[in-house]
């Protein structure tokens, strides 16, 4: 079972795989403010919510995490490069986690973040704000690299051309891409060298996310202890440049 949901205040995907014999779930990035909309969705289908897994520590959203944590008991799960002491399993690259019939192999793709990691299930790969649809993530903060950035967006389109790309954000309409399309037509990747593509990351120039000294510090403690219980902060904001 998949469903892809969206909160359009932060052009955020969140992403739910389920097994349908056991009814156990997992869901991807989710969204603080959305906590009602995942419950609800869980509930409808009839799911219990086993792990949540985050791509990275987002600078222009609070997770759900904590909350759905806190409040159905879930699994918080992120990769071993944010070095997250709040979180129940720091997942390294290679490493799989299992749930009933489901396997997720976790990608360590660092660039956008030190953490970030994406994640393939069967021919679908989660790739967070390491791949957008055609656009990646930005490298200006939080430890970006341009240099790690472009090796991991290599490691992953050398999948398969039919693998498909789920972001974690798109600004521009887009639901799903595939490792073909996006060495085709991405801009960031086709016709460029690692020489080229650090520059044009460099000159890219973009404005400083709305929410990143709210979410930076909240989701470096897996949602905060206040965002877990429902209350804090949970002002929104307009979509980030990629």
């Amino acid at each position: 079972m998949f469903r892809q949901l969206f909160d359009d205040a932060t052009s955020t995907f969140t992403y739910l795989i389920a097994d349908e014999q056991t009814g156990s779930a997992l869901l991807i990035d989710p969204v603080h403010e959305q906590f009602d909309r995942d419950r609800l969705v869980l509930e409808e289908l009839g799911l219990t919510l086993k792990y949540v897994l985050e791509t990275h520590v987002h600078a222009d959203h609070i997770t759900g995490g904590g909350r759905l944590r806190h409040e159905l008991g879930a699994e918080f799960i992120v990769g071993a490069g944010t070095g997250l002491t709040c979180a129940d399993r720091l997942i390294a690259d290679g490493e799989t986690l299992s749930m009933d019939g489901i396997t997720i192999q976790a990608f360590a793709t660092p660039g956008h973040t030190d953490g970030c990691t994406s994640y393939l299930w069967q021919d679908r790969l989660f790739t967070g704000d390491t791949i957008l649809i055609n656009a990646c993530g930005r490298t200006d903060f939080q430890q970006g690299s341009a240099e790690n950035l472009y090796r991991s967006i290599h490691r992953l389109l050398a999948l398969p051309d039919e693998t498909l790309i789920y972001p974690g954000h798109d600004y521009n309409g887009h639901r799903v891409s595939c490792v073909g399309q996006e060495k085709a037509i991405n801009p960031y990747v086709a016709g460029i060298d690692q020489p080229a593509f650090v520059a044009k990351m460099a000159a890219l120039n973009l404005p400083k996310p709305r929410r990143i000294d709210v979410a930076v510090p909240a989701n470096s403690l897996c949602g905060g202890a206040d965002v877990a219980r429902g209350e804090g902060e949970t002002e929104t904001a307009p979509a980030k440049a990629s």
